[in-house]
Order: C-alpha cells, then structure tokens, then sequence
C-alpha cells in the first residue's frame, strides 16, 4: 500500500441519507466537493438493509462529476458495519472513494477497517489501498487519542470534528449541533485546535463538522470562518444550502490569492538578495510570515486542480 495520500478538495461535504433515491441524485447534482451517502445517524435501523443497496445502486448509477464519493458506515462497534463495509465494497468499490468511520475511540477502530479493506481489495480485484479513510472524532475518548488514530493508518485521509456525538459524550449540559448558546465563546475551540493539530502533524486535512440550523446562514459562517482560521480546510454540510457558504469560505479569494503572491515573491527576491526580511505596505514579512501565505497559495492550488 502506498504511503502517498491523493490530494482532494474537501471545502464542503454534504451527508446525504441513504435511504432518500431523490436527495441523493439531487447531491450528486449539487456544487459539493465531496458527497456521503449515510448509512448511519440518517437511517434507522429497520432500514439500514434497503439503504445500503440504495448506496450502492447510487454509486454505481448517479453522475457524480469530479466528486469525491464517499460512504459513512456504522460503527465498529455496531452490528451493522461489518455487513456495511463488505456490501459497499463488494457492490460498488470501482466507484467508491472514501469511507467515513464514525464514533471511533482509538486506532485499534482504524486498523480493523484498515485490514478489512484491503482483503476486500484482494478479493474483489481493487486496487490495494484505493479506497481512503475519514474518521470522525466524536467522542471523548477518540479526542483524548486524536494522536494515535491521526497516525493509525495510511489510508487517512481526514479527520472530522463531530460535535455532535462529542457534545453527548463531554457531557455538555445545552450544547447542540455546532451551537452552545450557554456559553461564553466557542465552546469547540480546544476541540477544533486540538484536531488541526492533530491531522496537520500527519498530513491529513481538518474538517469541521456540522451545523444543525440549516436556515441560520450567518451563524454557519461564523463557525467555517473560526474554523477555517485555525487550519480547518472544509466543512460540513447537512443542506445543499450550506453547500454553497462551505465553499465561499473555504477558498481563498482572488484578493487573497494576489497578495500572497506578491508577498511569497518579494520574499524569494529578498532571499536572493541575501535578505531575511522586506517590508511590503508597511509590514515587515520574514520566512515565517510568507509560510503562511503559501499555505494560501497551496489550498488555491488544490481548488484550482479539480
């Protein structure tokens, strides 16, 4: 298996259920860089059979564009992911690109999924290590591992911050879905720093998890944009609405992209020169300030490669 992760572009993910024939074509329609088709919170358990033959036949059918395709499995944990994992892989692994494992609590989650993965590959003439990996860190204990799982598996691809599950397991007494209106501040900031942390020092993208009040287009932006300046390269979104702000955020503008260009050139310059700083409108920029503009310059390269 290789150890080179693909470069994709994740400024927006959209959780789409399984079980909906219509709103996955409509996801598969949309301006998402990534869609999932969920087999998990999104569908109760009397249908989680019908939905997983309903992601494969999506898959296999829908136009999905330049789109990463991806599948969130059940738990480890369940009785489910098994039959999940093997159904999917088996039915529509030429057209699947990612699986997102929820509810993880420690790397031995990973590995399993890891392993289960390539015999699947094996069997089924895949190519070995094809199919990638996005965890999502939802509970106390995989917060406390975020480390550990971060390095658990070549196959990662991305960590994800799932508030929701997170705010049930850290015992939040009002928090909801990506809000805490008791709370004075961003009550996911730790959370959120610790996961950039965590997936930059492995080389994985950081993506922030949901927000439940589809209709609050300002508040959703509020959080991509307290995420998107710790690290975070993308987010989650629950509607096709929030599609469209994940997206906007998560880009650099051409504004953006201009001045880090004129910045990371005027340092090269100075560098030539024999310089370890220049001033540029008043501001003195060294190396480690243009580090942070070709950060800039290399999130609009990966948007401008797909």
């Amino acid at each position: 298996m290789s150890d080179t992760r693909p470069v994709r572009r994740r400024r927006s993910e959209l959780s789409t259920p399984a079980t909906s024939e219509k709103m996955m074509a409509k996801a598969a329609a949309s301006d998402a860089d990534l869609v999932f088709l969920d087999l998990e919170d999104a569908v109760a358990p009397n249908a989680k059979d019908i939905a997983r033959r309903q992601a494969v036949t999506a898959l296999q059918t829908l136009d999905w564009g330049n789109k990463i395709r991806a599948v969130r499995v059940n738990g480890v944990q369940t009785t489910w992911c098994l039959d999940d994992i093997t159904e999917v892989v088996a039915g529509a692994g030429a057209y699947l690109d990612v699986l997102i494992l929820p509810k993880v609590k420690s790397p031995r989650d990973v590995w399993f999924v890891d392993t289960l993965l390539t015999q699947l590959e094996y069997k089924h003439g895949l190519k070995i290590g094809g199919i990638g990996l996005e965890v999502l860190i939802e509970e106390v204990e995989a917060l406390a591992a975020v480390d550990a799982i971060a390095a658990s598996s070549p196959r990662l691809e991305a960590l994800i911050l799932g508030v929701g599950d997170l705010a049930a397991s850290h015992g939040m007494r009002s928090a909801h879905i990506g809000t805490a209106a008791g709370y004075p501040g961003d009550i996911w900031h730790s959370a959120r720093t610790k996961m950039i942390v965590a997936a930059r020092s492995n080389g994985l993208d950081a993506i922030d998890g949901p927000f439940g009040d589809f209709k609050d287009d300002e508040a959703y932006l509020r959080q991509a944009n307290w995420s998107a300046e710790l690290g975070a390269v993308g987010k989650w979104a629950i509607h096709p609405n929030q599609v469209t702000l994940a997206n906007a955020v998560f880009s650099p503008s051409e504004t953006e992209v201009a001045q880090a260009k004129k910045v990371v050139t005027a340092m090269r310059e100075a560098e030539a020169a024999g310089e370890g700083a220049v001033a540029i409108d008043g501001i003195m920029i060294d190396a480690a300030t243009a580090r942070i503009f070709e950060t800039v310059l290399l999130r609009a390269s990966v948007i401008d490669q797909h």
